[in-house]
């Protein structure tokens, strides 16, 4: 039983990803623009939290929880975070608390994780997908 997990476990890890926000227009510009055959599992982070065990892995994936985290969103500014001097333990509790301090979208695609939306990463994106 426990290798039917492990293996599972496995397959999850490497399914290809994009975690992003529906709301967000640049999310939904950039999922019209994927191309038809992407075979993307789509995580929608406002309707279905990400997890611990899903932020660990990007964060294995990208070296850092602050590589995760978005300096432009409200709360980052309303909160006045800027002027605070954040952990790696920080960027992780806020990601966790609430979804929008993910920066977004976050795609994993064979093994490895393209963060935000600038247009390097977006080519990047699809080439992976290509």
């Amino acid at each position: 039983m426990s290798n039917d997990f492990s293996l599972h476990k496995e397959i999850a890890v490497y399914m290809n990803k994009i975690y992003y926000l529906a709301s967000c227009d640049t999310c939904r510009k950039i999922i019209k623009s994927l191309p038809k055959d992407h075979n993307l599992k789509f995580h929608d982070i406002k309707q279905d939290p990400i997890t611990v065990e899903e932020l660990e892995q990007m964060r294995v994936l990208s070296g850092s929880y602050e590589a995760l985290f978005s300096k432009k969103a409200q709360l980052y500014k309303s909160m006045d975070l800027k002027n605070k001097s954040l952990t790696e333990d920080d960027y992780k509790k806020y990601i966790l608390e609430h979804y929008t301090f993910l920066s977004r979208p976050v795609f994993i695609i064979d093994g490895k994780i393209f963060i935000g939306n600038t247009q390097q990463n977006m080519l990047q994106v699809m080439k992976a997908l290509g």
